[in-house]
């Protein structure tokens, strides 16, 4: 059980645990570990894009975090189905009266793929490790580590700010405990997060794994991240061929959780959406994941399983106020109002989509009902722009290609249905795509090459910080807005309220000036992202977060 959960820190409403199928297969060698379901084989999962590595601290998109999860564990963990909390490599956990130090009780016997014993140790080897991480390049990877942390022992990203890590203390092999420098919200749902990972301190050494080399507008990671990433998870890395676009991994046969009931998994990079429902139907793939809107009911006709998660999510248009244009807040607004979002909704969504007002899910705490809200306006959108002085505005609007995220199934045709909306209100719009890996990202993130660009969000725990405050509570190249001090404080002191009825307050005021006072962004809907898999596939557990495990499946 787990120990200590501060008060705010709210369940996610009706997200309850969806299991694919019941396991009534024939037995097996291994039919005793395994509850009876058949063992053995492999599945086959298309993912939509390349991940950009396999060292957890250098990730921040779901591609990546697919195979990254089925390798590594972390402290704690969300329990299967839901956003609600349970232990993995702890098994409880409290922290003092202040939220300040949190003290793990670590699971013992368990071990790392390389045979190396997991303990406080290890648990302090990773958190320091971040802590200390140096050079500019590997600092600006790290940005679960930077909306979490804050900033490093020597800052050499200019991003960078005041730490809130200050330390770790292996008290025996079985306790360590982490003190903060203040309290944060994000606390203890960001100890589940898959980018703090616990790796293998040997082969973190072994492999030079703080090696992060930029060459231009790319960048290159160590042979640990390439080539030999070592967990504790229920598969171990079995190669990567780039040339395939196939992941493998293999089964655990010393996992300390619920061994994996295939012998390999294969992760298998498809970046088309047809072509992975194309090889859906041909059987060379038993799952794939945010299937085209239109394409959901078809599926299931076919008698293949497809899941709804809840939307737990949101897509926003931002504005990189780098532009100085768009440092006038008339001129973002009249963005906001000249986008039919509503029609955007019903033509482009899946079904239960919604129109969002806000930056969050309304079941987060701190969801104001009355904020500004933007409805679909051209005329008022014009008279905005001619107030502000601008005529002839062109921006460059960029959108990822090779790519379908849980918020955004088809980038292209999004970024065409919103930039035909700002052409209709005399915005010139050049659309600029780019591949998500390697290009978009970087181009959007570090070095904010755009005027406006589509991007969003899938929740990692229920907790406002992890929205409004991974997007706004500090600067970031992706938005231009250094110079808004007084959003950078207001989210610092909402997230640092630890009584529950203040902190939705703070939260909610929070949300009513980023509509009316800052609007960084516009946001667009919350979309419930689908996951499809062959009939066959029995024990696949969806979720809301879409953190799915794949030891619990079998095939046949």
């Amino acid at each position: 059980m787990q120990a200590g959960r501060l008060k705010a820190a709210v369940a996610l409403a009706a997200a309850a645990a969806l299991a694919v199928g019941a396991s009534g297969c024939a037995k097996s060698e291994r039919d005793s570990e395994s509850g009876g379901a058949k063992t053995g084989g492999t599945f086959v999962f298309a993912g939509a894009g390349d991940p950009k590595n396999f060292d957890p601290i250098f990730n921040d998109d779901g591609e990546s975090f697919r195979p990254v999860r089925q390798m590594y564990d972390t402290l704690i963990q969300n329990k299967p189905g839901t956003a609600d909390l349970q232990g993995a490599l702890a098994e409880s956990w409290e922290h003092d009266a202040e939220g300040k130090v949190w003290t793990f009780h670590l699971r013992k016997g368990v071990k790392f793929h390389d045979g190396t014993p997991f303990n406080a140790a290890a648990v302090c080897f990773n958190f320091d490790r971040w802590y200390n991480m140096k050079g500019a390049a590997a600092q600006s990877q790290m940005l679960y580590y930077m909306d979490v942390f804050g900033g490093f022992a020597k800052n050499d990203s200019p991003d960078a700010g005041k730490s809130v890590y200050n330390k770790c203390e292996a008290k025996d092999d079985g306790t360590a405990v982490l003190t903060m420098n203040q309290y944060k919200g994000a606390f203890p749902g960001a100890f589940a997060l898959t980018a703090l990972s616990i790796a293998s301190p040997d082969a973190l050494k072994k492999y030079d794994a703080d090696t992060v080399k930029q060459n231009g507008d790319s960048f290159e990671y160590s042979a640990f991240a390439n080539e030999h990433p070592v967990g504790t998870g229920p598969f171990t890395f079995g190669g990567w061929d780039k040339a395939k676009g196939e992941i493998t991994l293999n089964r655990n046969p010393d996992y300390w959780g619920e061994k994996a009931k295939v012998d390999k998994l294969v992760i298998k990079v498809i970046k088309d959406e047809n072509t992975r429902k194309q090889e859906l139907r041909a059987g060379t793939v038993q799952g794939i994941d945010f299937p085209a809107p239109a394409d959901r009911k078809a599926l299931s006709g076919e008698g293949f399983q497809v899941l709804d998660r809840p939307a737990f999510n949101i897509l926003y248009l931002g504005f990189n106020q780098k532009n100085p244009k768009l440092k006038d807040l008339r001129v973002r607004q009249a963005i906001a109002y000249a986008l039919n979002r509503q029609q955007l909704v019903q033509t482009k969504g899946p079904g239960g989509t919604k129109v969002a007002d806000e930056f969050m899910p309304d079941t987060v705490l701190g969801y104001a009902s009355d904020v500004q809200k933007y409805e679909y306006n051209p005329e008022k959108a014009k008279q905005l722009l001619k107030d502000a002085g601008v005529q002839n505005l062109t921006l460059n609007f960029y959108y990822p290609t090779d790519v379908s995220r849980p918020y955004m199934p088809n980038p292209q045709e999004i970024f065409t249905v919103l930039a035909n909306d700002l052409q209709a209100v005399g915005i010139k719009v050049n659309g600029v795509a780019r591949p998500w890996n390697g290009g978009y990202k970087d181009d959007v993130q570090q070095f904010g090459k755009q005027d406006l660009h589509i991007l969003g969000w899938t929740g990692d725990y229920n907790d406002p910080g992890n929205f409004v405050g991974t997007f706004f509570g500090r600067a970031k190249t992706e938005f231009g807005d250094a110079a808004v001090t007084d959003m950078f404080d207001a989210i610092t002191k909402a997230d640092g309220t630890v009584d529950e009825a203040g902190k939705k307050a703070a939260w909610e005021q929070v949300n009513r000036d980023i509509a009316a006072k800052w609007l960084p962004a516009v946001p667009i809907w919350h979309a419930p992202p689908a996951i499809v898999v062959t009939k066959d596939v029995k024990g696949l557990v969806a979720s809301p977060l879409t953190d799915e495990r794949f030891n619990t499946v079998s095939v046949g």
